[in-house]
């Protein structure tokens, strides 16, 4: 692809690095803020900036956070006996945003992947585990909402096996059909995984 300006191919190349945007989503938002008004722009940049050199990670549940503990953990109103181990933090805002759920977080900051060389010291295990052995711990049920992927599996099957020991509850979210899906469009695995994980009807 030609460009008129290096400037403008390089900023094409910056974004077009983030996840989802090609080429030609990149050329189209350098062009919009070229248009825009350079306050915009530069409240773009600021704001950017400001959170790169800003923004940090709970030290209780690794979420990203503007404190050092974030507003999930510091609530008075979170149920402290359930903790629900995700793999990254649009998870937590995914649960969050369906407003079922009331307990703490775990962000483990990605799953068990030998072939991108991330193995079980990568991610916040230990954490985990050092959260659900302090004696002050309130924590009596784990829940393992991991994708179901073969390494959210293969992360969930050794969470599972380092927590087997603590006297917990320990469960993983129901997998299966889609409200409003139809059978016949479900994959074998879901369809099979959704008759296995079947609850009582009422």
């Amino acid at each position: 692809m030609e460009y008129p300006s290096k400037l403008i191919e390089e900023a094409v190349n910056e974004v077009s690095k983030l996840p989802g945007i090609g080429k030609k989503t990149a050329l189209r938002l350098v062009l919009h803020l070229i248009k825009e008004n350079e306050v915009s722009t530069f409240a773009l940049t600021a704001a950017l900036n400001k959170l790169r050199a800003n923004i940090v990670f709970c030290k209780y549940c690794h979420n990203i956070s503007d404190e050092e503990e974030c507003s999930i953990c510091r609530s008075h109103r979170r149920d402290r006996s359930i903790l629900c181990v995700v793999e990254e933090t649009v998870d937590v805002l995914a649960i969050e945003n369906t407003s079922q759920y009331s307990g703490l977080y775990h962000v483990l900051g990605g799953v068990i992947s030998p072939m991108n060389g991330i193995g079980p010291s990568e991610l916040k295990i230990e954490t985990l585990l050092q959260r659900v052995s302090h004696r002050e711990s309130e924590i009596k049920e784990v829940i393992l909402a991991l994708s179901p992927t073969m390494e959210g599996d293969t992360t969930a099957f050794y969470v599972s096996k380092r927590l087997k020991d603590f006297p917990l509850k320990l469960s993983s979210i129901a997998r299966g059909i889609p409200i409003g899906g139809d059978l016949e469009y479900a994959d074998e695995i879901t369809l099979g995984r959704s008759i296995l994980g079947r609850t009582l009807f009422n």
